[in-house]
């Protein structure tokens, strides 16, 4: 295989056992054969024990490591071979055919839970078989060539690679005690075949039960994970396949985007996206950049600002330079941020996995015990082992140990609960990370289209003089002929108070400044202050009212009637209604809010103080977004990220619990754990109780996969308790569990 690239990234530290310091360099692999959340341990010790590795994350949601070194010390060749060498494979992350492998994964475990529902439909008729005709050696035969069929057929791997590589790994998971469950079935079917005493066909038809269970169950879990981020691949797909590039002779050629060059002239015309980061050298226009950087209002482009790739141009055409190509976009930062925090992403010890830790060897300790208790306990006893007997104990307490129903307990409560969250709007996208929102201590929310509407509107108007409504009818008249947003806002504004718009004796777009225009032979400028100055306004009377404007975070428009400064539109975007009861339900819920944004400290101050926040982090970069999520998580806290842009999307990932609202691009859909489809922050709150709710229906399922079974292993010591119990076992908590899993509601309507 081809050594994964490691991405270079500055910043000196102290290195772990071994190393001297130096420039630290990353790599990032994608690690298949994980089976449960215990094999994130068994990675870090095998790379931490490395000379020169500083630090291993490991994200079991979607296989992936983080391993940052010392290259003076240790080679990728080195890292990614430890790894191969204790049974995982290794591959680099976001390879276009990773995704067709996952969906193909998806379909052959959609294929064995089918074959697997067909053997165990031919395993009971067999079975049944047997009890209305009685015992039957050609019978016996038949299970047996199901559970061969079964066993070295679609279960294969569970018996040749996962459960074999989990004991190497010293990891005691579900694949250990399926396999043990398994082989002791099929040897004891062996011996049932040469000592008719034991019965040969229960041996065999309670491994067909246990691989098919173990297969189905297998299904529901691939099919809850598979669908785990691809949000590089969404992020990238929002730059434009093309781009028009000016020749010598400023002709036009259609280009792919990936052909730019830095120095290269493009042409970006009304309703397109930037192809690529740059700065303008012609046009002039609004850029609405709120799902990359945050702000609200679109931003006006004039010759010498600044450009980024994955905006969108609206109301004008531009001329760019382009700057920045390939890795060193803003695009491809976020996504190698989104990227990274997927490894970054705290690991989820699963119930399942935290119960499977104490379980598996109390099972195989019993198994143990049954084979004791009939040969040396017999023979202490009765001066005689029973050979038999004892392993019929041992074989019997091994299947008797495996709850079918174990491997359906958590994505059965995660299917009922998704059900029932889609009724509300809410949409789960990660199982363990849902279970995880009912212990958050600490919701950041993003501001721009999260607690906000993501709009601009008309907020306030202050005026020297005139009648508020005439002069607010008479802007409106004007800037109803623009195509800015900031002026659609005034229009719409106009409008719901009832005022009569005029036709404009006169009207001119002044790109990036704002329009002038006359009615009824009035003379009026709309727009920036130098708009104002370039027409000979005195625009200092004024100032008072920028300022105090300003103040509150709002954007300001000017205002000159024939000559004069008239007054100032204040220009917000809006909180949502819901918002400030959201959060204080939060808050009631002892949950701590954070307001997290990269728009200006004014206006993320004034928009906390509106819904509530005290605690406020404003003009924070997407990269910054994760670190300071990180940094909360460092603290010892259970973080919730709520957001809707490209910029939260690294925070998204790397948050315990990732939010977005419905809204949002799809790069944030992909990052997220969870979606608010319907948009209310209400939900927030109760996709939390739902959370909570579900995650208590998983460890009742637990319970009673593992009640039935568990009371199997102690009578199985005794050695009088045959396999087709077993059977009815994995059947009864099978039945048992589907039953809980949808019976009543979680939530009241």
């Amino acid at each position: 295989m081809s050594t994964p690239t490691a991405a270079v990234e500055g910043g000196a530290a102290p290195f772990g056992r071994g190393t001297l310091g130096g420039e630290p360099e990353k790599l990032q692999l994608k690690v298949g054969g994980m089976h449960c959340s215990l094999c994130t341990d068994s990675i870090r010790r095998a790379v931490g024990r490395l000379v020169g590795v500083r630090s291993v994350e490991v994200s079991i949601a979607h296989e992936e490591a983080l391993v940052e070194y010392d290259p003076a010390h240790v080679t990728p060749d080195v890292i990614t071979g430890t790894l191969e060498d204790i049974g995982y494979t290794v591959r680099e992350p976001d390879q276009a055919e990773m995704f067709v492998e996952e969906e193909h994964d998806l379909a052959v475990a959609r294929h064995k839970a089918g074959l697997s529902i067909g053997l165990l439909v031919a395993a009971s008729l067999v079975m049944t078989a047997a009890m209305l005709g009685g015992p039957a050696l050609f019978l016996a035969l038949a299970m047996g060539a199901l559970a061969l069929f079964t066993a070295f057929g679609p279960a294969r791997f569970i018996l040749v690679r996962n459960g074999w590589q989990s004991l190497r790994r010293g990891i005691f998971n579900q694949d250990v005690l399926v396999t043990a469950s398994a082989l002791g079935g099929l040897l004891g079917g062996g011996v049932g075949l040469a000592v008719p005493a034991v019965p040969a066909g229960g041996f065999f038809g309670a491994t067909v039960f246990v691989l098919a269970f173990h297969l189905i169950g297998g299904y529901a879990s691939v099919l809850v994970h598979v669908r785990a981020s691809q949000s590089v691949r969404r992020l990238l797909a929002l730059t434009p396949d093309t781009a028009q590039r000016l020749t010598a002779d400023d002709g036009e050629e259609a280009v792919p985007v990936a052909q730019l060059l830095v120095g290269d002239r493009v042409r970006v015309r009304p309703g397109e996206r930037i192809p690529a980061d740059g700065t303008v050298l012609g046009g002039a226009s609004a850029v609405d950049e709120s799902l990359v950087t945050g702000e609200p209002i679109p931003a006006d482009k004039l010759a010498g600002s600044e450009v980024i790739g994955g905006s969108l141009n609206q109301t004008g055409s531009l001329t760019l330079r382009v700057d920045r190509v390939g890795s060193e976009s803003f695009l491809r930062t976020v996504a190698r941020h989104v990227a990274e925090a997927r490894a970054l992403k705290p690991g989820i010890l699963r119930l399942v996995d935290r119960v499977l830790l104490y379980y598996v060897p109390v099972v195989l300790i019993a198994s143990l015990v049954g084979l004791l208790a009939w040969t040396l306990g017999a023979w202490l006893l009765e001066g005689e082992p029973n050979w038999l007997r004892a392993g019929f104990a041992a074989l019997t307490a091994l299947i008797m140990g495996y709850p079918c129903a174990l491997g359906m307990s958590t994505p059965l409560a995660i299917i009922r609960a998704s059900g029932e969250a889609a009724e509300r709007g809410i949409i789960m996208r990660s199982g363990e990370a849902f279970h995880v929102f009912r212990n958050v201590d600490t919701v950041v929310f993003d501001k721009t289209g999260t607690l906000t509407e993501g709009k601009p509107h008309l907020v306030a108007t202050s005026w020297l003089h005139g009648d508020p409504n005439e002069l607010l009818g008479w802007v409106a008249s004007v800037e109803a002929h623009s195509e800015h947003p900031l002026a659609q806002a005034i229009v719409s504004n106009a409008r719901e108070k009832g005022l009569t718009l005029a036709t404009p004796e006169a009207f001119e777009a002044r790109p990036g400044r704002g329009v002038d225009g006359t009615i009824a032979g009035r003379r009026l400028l709309v727009g920036t202050r130098r708009l104002l100055t370039e027409e000979g306004v005195n625009p200092a009377p004024l100032d008072s009212l920028v300022g105090r404007t300003q103040a509150q975070g709002q954007t300001v428009v000017l205002v000159a009637l024939d000559g004069q400064a008239a007054g100032v539109l204040a220009l917000a975007d809006r909180v949502k209604p819901d918002a400030r009861e959201a959060v204080e339900r939060i808050q009631r819920l002892g949950v701590r809010p954070v307001l997290l944004t990269g728009d200006n400290e004014r206006s993320a101050r004034a928009v906390a103080e509106a819904v509530g926040i005290e605690e406020v982090r404003a003009e924070v970069l997407p990269g910054d977004k994760a670190a300071e999520v990180r940094r909360l998580q460092a603290l010892g806290q259970r973080v919730a990220m709520v957001g809707d842009g490209i910029n939260d999307a690294p925070a998204l990932m790397q948050a315990d619990v990732g939010v977005a609202i419905g809204s949002g691009t799809d790069i944030t859909l992909e990052a997220a754990d969870v979606v608010l489809v319907s948009e209310r922050l209400a939900t927030l709150v109760e996709a939390r109780e739902l959370a909570r709710r579900s995650y208590r229906l998983t460890a009742t399922n637990v319970a009673l996969a593992l009640a039935f079974n568990g009371i199997g292993v102690l009578a199985a010591i005794t050695g009088l308790v045959t396999p087709v119990w077993a059977m009815a076992a994995m059947a009864v908590s099978v039945s048992v569990v589907l039953a809980n899993s949808f019976a009543g509601r979680l939530l009241a309507r």
